[in-house]
C-alpha cells in the first residue's frame, strides 16, 4: 500500500520502508515522527486530505543538501556580477508505517517543519523587548519642549550653522541671552556688535 504526504510544500509518493530526504523537520536523530497531512492512501483520495491517515517514519539525521551555485552576469552593465551559494537544510528519514485510520489516535509527536518552530520561538522576546524601547521615546517627548524654546540664532546676519553652535556651546541659544552679551568681556565666541542688536530687535 502506498500513500501521498505534503511536507514542506512538496508532496511525496511513500511506501513503507522508503527513504525520503525532506524539508528540514523539527526532530532529532533516532525520533520518531508523524505525517498528518495525507492526501491519498491507497485508492482513497482525500478533500483535500484524508481524515485519519497518517505515514509515521523514524528520523535518520539531519544533513546538507548539495551546493547550489546561483551566478547571475548582466550583458552592457561593467562590473555587473553576483554569485551565491546555497545548500538546503534537509531531514532524512525512513517511512516505517502507513495508517489508513487512527492516525490522530496514535500518540506520535507530529512531523513540523524546522521554520515554524523557530519562528514561534523568536515570537515571545520580541514582545518582551517592546515596552524596554517605548522609556526612550518618553525621554525625547520630555526633551522636546527644551529644544523648542531655543531660537533660531541663524537668523541674524552673518551667523551660520558654525557660528550658532559656538554659541550653543557657549551656553547661548536665545535672541535675549545674545542680546545681553558684553561684545568687549565675552571671550568664548567672537561676537559682533551688529549681532547683538539684531539679537535686541528680534528679542
Amino acid at each position: 500500500m502506498f500513500a501521498v504526504l505534503k511536507t514542506g510544500g512538496k508532496q511525496y509518493k511513500v511506501q513503507a520502508g522508503d527513504v525520503l530526504r525532506v524539508e528540514k523537520l523539527a526532530a532529532a536523530a533516532g525520533e520518531k515522527v508523524q505525517f498528518n497531512e495525507i492526501l491519498m492512501v491507497g485508492a482513497t483520495v482525500g478533500t483535500p486530505t484524508v481524515s485519519g491517515a497518517g505515514v509515521q517514519a523514524e528520523v535518520i539525521d539531519q544533513i546538507k543538501g548539495e551546493k547550489v551555485i546561483h551566478f547571475v552576469k548582466r550583458r552592457r552593465k561593467h562590473s555587473s556580477k553576483r554569485t551565491k551559494g546555497h545548500r538546503q537544510q534537509l531531514t532524512l528519514l525512513r517511512v516505517t508505517d502507513i495508517l489508513e485510520k487512527g492516525a490522530d489516535k496514535s500518540g506520535v509527536k507530529a512531523a513540523i517543519g524546522a521554520g515554524s518552530v523557530s519562528g514561534g520561538v523568536d515570537a515571545a522576546p520580541a514582545k518582551k523587548a517592546a515596552p524596554k524601547k517605548a522609556a526612550p521615546k518618553k525621554a525625547e517627548k520630555a526633551e522636546a519642549p527644551a529644544a523648542a524654546a531655543a531660537d533660531d540664532l541663524t537668523a541674524i546676519t552673518g551667523v551660520g550653522p558654525a557660528a550658532a553652535k559656538k554659541l550653543a556651546d557657549a551656553g547661548i541659544t536665545t535672541f535675549a541671552q545674545l542680546a545681553a552679551v558684553d561684545v568687549d568681556s565675552f571671550e568664548a565666541v567672537k561676537v559682533k556688535p551688529e549681532w547683538v542688536e539684531q539679537a535686541k530687535t528680534l528679542a
